[in-house]
């Protein structure tokens, strides 16, 4: 049984270090949602040696000479430029004009006036998901020390359940709230950022994947958590039972014979349980039973 305490705490520590890795990872990068904008290209300035795909070309060099006329080589759809962009919680990044590189401004700025609360309540939910994801993990490591005796560790193991079921129940609510804002910028942002395409992109299914992670870490926490209990329960019972017919039998001054006889009927009774319970059974005491023990223990 004290094999299976230690490998449920290990599964529950490393899965909240992989959801604490996972939601760093997704904060602090802008690729929550990636998509192209249409814009019309701009002029091509100045002599041009070879034909630029990314501006419009004259017949004339001097664009500023109103009395040339002056012919747009480009038409329909190649009057227009599909530049790449990509979003996160932070920044909203969109490649320059020439396409090599990307000029970046805060999303705060791109989102509506009276959807700024919903984005600055996503920020603090994600600052809080990854303080709780983090504390739990810290209780989870405090909890693994030798040192602690067992309710201690209880104790522990309980606070750090609770902290990643509520860090995972925060970031969920983050993440919701950001693709709230992203979708109504989308709609009611400003004309020189609104995208003609869109979709979510690998940070967002980081943070979600961060999400799954954390609550499978608070459920393994719990489970580890309630079956200890449950162990802790059953043995003390066993215990108090044990101690009750011991009692029971000095009372009624039974020989020494049949005491020892009783005892191991009720260590059987104790396997028998255990077995049910899924549990590995403790070995007999070898002086009861010796040939039982050396086939099972």
């Amino acid at each position: 049984m004290g094999i299976r305490r230690a490998q449920r705490a290990s599964l529950a520590l490393t899965l909240n270090y992989v959801a604490f890795a996972l939601a760093v990872s997704a904060v602090t990068t802008n690729y929550w949602c990636e998509g192209t904008r249409k814009v019309v290209k701009p002029f091509c300035m100045g002599p041009v040696k070879v034909k630029q795909t990314y501006c419009i070309h004259f017949n004339s060099s001097n664009i500023n000479d109103t009395r040339l006329v002056q012919y747009i080589y480009e038409t329909g759809e190649e009057k227009f430029l599909m530049r790449k962009f990509h979003t996160g919680i932070w920044f909203s990044c969109e490649q320059t004009v020439d396409l090599i590189g990307f000029n970046c401004r805060s999303f705060l700025e791109i989102a509506p006036d009276h959807e700024r609360g919903v984005l600055w309540l996503c920020i603090v939910a994600e600052c809080l998901y990854i303080a709780l994801l983090f504390t739990g993990g810290a209780l989870m490591v405090i909890e693994m020390c030798p040192c602690l005796n067992l309710i201690n560790r209880l104790k522990l193991n309980a606070f750090a359940a609770l902290c990643t079921a509520l860090s995972g129940l925060f970031g969920m609510v983050a993440h919701m709230m950001f693709t709230t804002a992203f979708q109504l910028a989308v709609q009611m942002g400003p004309e020189d950022w609104r995208p003609k395409t869109w979709d979510y992109s690998w940070s967002y299914l980081l943070a979600w994947g961060s999400f799954g992670t954390c609550m499978g870490s608070a459920v393994t926490a719990l489970n580890h958590y309630t079956k200890t209990i449950i162990e802790f329960k059953f043995k003390r019972r066993t215990i108090e039972k044990n101690q009750r017919i011991k009692q029971n039998i000095l009372e009624l001054d039974v020989p020494e014979d049949l005491w020892y006889i009783t005892s191991a009927q009720e260590q059987a009774y104790q396997h028998a349980a255990l077995y049910v319970n899924n549990s590995e059974p403790s070995c007999f005491n070898p002086t009861i039973l010796d040939n039982w023990d050396r086939e099972y223990c």
